[in-house]
């Protein structure tokens, strides 16, 4: 089991070993998820969106104009 101490700014040192089994480097970031209950996962936030390539499956083919109207739609919202 690894510890961190979180200093009087709120900020951690992410000890070596998960830092090593996680694969993050400087500058990578992670994002905290929560899971309920006070407990949180955190995951690194490395992968290129092409890696998310065929992860949903649909038969829709949706436009760029369609993309656009939905990225304006969700940003005035």
């Amino acid at each position: 089991m690894s510890q961190a101490t979180v200093t009087s700014k709120g900020q951690i040192t992410i000890p070596v070993t998960v830092r090593a089994n996680m694969k993050l480097d400087a500058g990578d970031k992670v994002e905290f998820i929560d899971m309920g209950d006070g407990q949180y996962q955190m995951i690194a936030v490395t992968r290129e969106v092409r890696t998310l390539k065929g992860l949903f499956k649909s038969d829709r083919v949706v436009s760029i104009d369609e993309m656009n109207d939905a990225i304006e739609a969700s940003a005035s919202a």
